[in-house]
């Protein structure tokens, strides 16, 4: 089947008012021109040094989300340039992105990465970590960013149980930031980011607004 094809066949399985990142990481410029033609507008990168190969590459309406593990001397290149960025596992990375959003004077969205994965390599902040950040006033101090939510990945597991409590988890901590906040007052903190070609399903059951499909679309990686 062609990309044009597995994106239709991906989509149908898709509600309405789900956003469908098209993971393009490690595959050639062709192949996302490929889903471009086929309607796709938004593409997930995880290495900034292949974004920055690729955005002069796509069309201008292309928006781009960074997904990847992402150090804070590598945040400039980014700021101004992506439509989101899915991966703040750390409040010192919150803070570089904040400083040079500011400096560029740029509101730079992103979502608060989740680690409820049984693996030690995934990244980011345990759901008490997030909410405890959320309830000290972290959120009120930056200046040029706007948390659009969270994002998180469930464990590398064939016990789909497992899946679904890790997925569940994710979900379930906006939640419990959304309630220290009155009705409105956080607003916009509304994405919740999980579900990869395996298992992306099983996310969309458990509230999934966000989905990252790579393999499902553009096939194994070069």
């Amino acid at each position: 089947m062609s990309i044009a094809e597995n994106l239709a066949e991906v989509r149908s399985t898709i509600p309405e008012g789900v956003e469908l990142v098209a993971v393009s990481k490690f595959h050639p410029v062709e192949a996302l021109q490929q889903a471009y033609a086929a309607g796709q507008r938004v593409f997930g990168e995880s290495r900034v040094q292949e974004l920055q190969t690729k955005f002069p590459a796509m069309p201008d309406d292309v928006r781009w989300h960074f997904i990847g593990h992402l150090q804070t001397n590598k945040v400039k290149p980014l700021i101004g340039r992506v439509s989101l960025i899915e991966s703040v596992d750390s409040e010192r990375l919150l803070r570089c992105i904040d400083e040079h959003s500011a400096r560029a004077g740029v509101v730079t969205r992103v979502l608060m990465q989740v680690h409820v994965a049984r693996e030690e390599t995934k990244f980011g902040f345990l759901p008490d970590e997030l909410v405890d950040f959320f309830r000290s006033g972290g959120v009120e101090t930056l200046r040029a960013t706007h948390i659009c939510g969270v994002m998180g990945m469930a464990s590398n597991t064939d016990d789909l149980e497992r899946v679904r409590a890790d997925f569940r988890a994710i979900a379930d901590t906006r939640r419990r930031i959304l309630d220290l906040f009155a009705p409105g007052e956080l607003r916009g903190f509304d994405t919740v980011s999980m579900g990869m070609s395996h298992d992306y399903r099983i996310a969309l059951e458990e509230g999934s607004t966000m989905v990252r499909i790579g393999t499902a679309i553009f096939g194994e990686r070069e």
